[in-house]
Formats: structure tokens, sequence, C-alpha cells
């Protein structure tokens, strides 16, 4: 028994006429029987019940005839959705980020995603820059937004946009009213306290932060260290020092704090699996490539 035959005993079981069923269905007649005799040969009973003038459906007939139909249903529901998976418009997706992008562009991003294709779930995992890679090649994330290049080999990446790091200070700070400052001033707060991540770490922020203090000709004084920038900004409300970090970071806690921009950048990129055949991804992708960055902090 096969598909084929289901669909003829489910067109005969609705007109309960041979020849009209064979017209409906394009075969002869006499094929129409033959798939139906083979049919209940094949069950062992009888489908219809048939004399000169008329067909009826017997009680096992009507029994099969309510359940094939729902299968077919549910078959024609799962190929359309096995379909739609195929193309990217439905299925999932791992995507990992840093703090600094939570309440800048992955909202934005995400919504763009979710207004073309709402049947693809993101599942949002925060991860630290120096977890990126292992991330993606043990496939805990399936794409990643990070502020360095890829080490291995076996990942590839697109560079976004780039942004300036910022001096971030109290509300009430003498430099709150500032909106920029040059690298040479930040020597004029050598004497404050500042919170930041571990300047001997190896990751690029860490080099990046190293730099800017060497420009302003200072080594910071740092009373916490600290990797997680929400808890950064955090301590900074509180007074309890000053901080240097990506501007990106200027939509948390926008009454508490400011943010006041210096000349060095960073750059935030997004990185994946070369080669990946997940269709989400893929789509996902035609969503960054679309997407204006211009504009919108990271």
């Amino acid at each position: 028994m096969n598909l084929q035959q289901i669909q003829y005993f489910l067109a005969l079981a609705d007109e309960l006429h041979f020849w009209k069923t064979s017209e409906k269905v394009f075969i002869t007649q006499s094929a129409l029987s033959r798939h139906i005799k083979s049919m209940e040969q094949e069950l062992g009973f009888d489908l219809f019940e048939r004399d000169k003038r008329n067909v009826k459906l017997t009680q096992a007939g009507e029994f099969l005839r309510d359940h094939y139909a729902k299968l077919l249903n549910d078959m024609e529901s799962v190929n359309r959705r096995a379909k739609l998976i195929s193309s990217g418009e439905v299925g999932a997706i791992r995507i990992g980020h840093p703090a600094s992008i939570t309440f800048s562009i992955l909202p934005d991003l995400l919504l763009a995603m979710h207004q073309r294709y709402p049947h693809i779930t993101a599942q949002m995992i925060e991860v630290d820059a120096i977890d990126v890679d292992p991330f993606l090649q043990s496939h805990r994330i399936d794409i990643a937004f990070n502020r360095e290049l890829e080490k291995a080999k076996d990942l590839v990446s697109k560079q976004l946009m780039t942004e300036h790091f910022a001096l971030v200070v109290p509300a009430h700070h003498a430099f709150a009213r500032r909106r920029s400052i040059k690298l040479e001033e930040l020597k004029k707060l050598s004497k404050e306290e500042f919170v930041l991540p571990s300047l001997t770490g190896k990751s690029e922020h860490a080099s990046q932060l190293r730099a800017i203090f060497q420009a302003a000709d200072f080594a910071p004084t740092i009373s916490v260290e600290s990797d997680f920038g929400v808890t950064l900004l955090g301590l900074v409300a509180k007074g309890l020092g000053i901080s240097i970090m990506p501007m990106s970071y200027s939509h948390h806690l926008k009454h508490e704090l400011k943010f006041i921009q210096i000349p060095a950048t960073s750059s935030l990129l997004a990185i994946w699996r070369k080669g990946d055949i997940n269709a989400a991804l893929q789509t996902f992708l035609k969503v960054i490539e679309g997407f204006d960055f211009r504009d919108k902090p990271a």
C-alpha cells in the first residue's frame, strides 16, 4: 500500500462512485478498482460494500477514511514546515553577544529579523570575548558578535561597524558636561581611581585599553577589576571610580552616567562557522547584510 493508493481510497470515499472518482483522479475506472482491491487484499478486509448501483463504506472503511485524512493533512503540514526550515524561514539560531550591545544595536537587529522572519527563534547567550571561538567550534552558539577577530581557521567573520571608546563618569563628575576629550587630556584624571577589566589580560580589549593609557602617558590606579561591563557601570554610578568603555554602553544607566567620547575606537564583528549549512543562520546573515549599522552605536 502506498500514498497514491490512500489518496485514491479517500477520493472514492468522498465520491462513493467509481466512474466519477476515476475522472477526478485521472485514471481509468478499472485501474481505480484494481488499486482499491489491492488495498483490501493487503489489509485483509473490505473497505467498501458494492453492488451494481451503490458504493458504501464499511465501518472499517469509515474509520480509515477519517484517520487517513488526518494523517495526510498532518503529512502536508509536516512537509510544508520542512520546506520552510530548508528555506530558512522557520528554525532556531543561538546568538552569542557581548553585554555592550544588549541595549543598542541588538534589539533593533532582532526586531528586523522578527519582522521579516517571525518563525525563527533566537536564543541569546552572553559570551565573553575569549569564549567566542570555542563556543562556536563546539556548536554551543551559531553566530557571535565580538570585538576581536576570530583566531580559529574554521571560523569566518564580517566587520559590521566601528565605534568610539568613552570616558565614563558619574553625572556629578567635573568632566560630566564634556562631549569629547582628547587622549592627552586623560592625564588630568591620573589621580582618580578607575574601575576596569584587568589590563594584564591577553584580549584585544585589554590591549586597546593599555594603548589608551599609554597614549595618555599614565598608568591608572584601579580600585576594582571586572570583566563584566554592566558591573563596571554600576560601580561608576556608585562613585567607586571612573572607567573607559565602548560608547555602546551609553544605553545603560543614562541618567546616572555620562559618556565622554575619546578618539580611540573599537570594532564590532559577526563571527560564524565556515561552511555552516544551518538555513536559519544563512537567513540571519542576510538580515545582517541588509541592516543599516550607521548611526547605531554598537
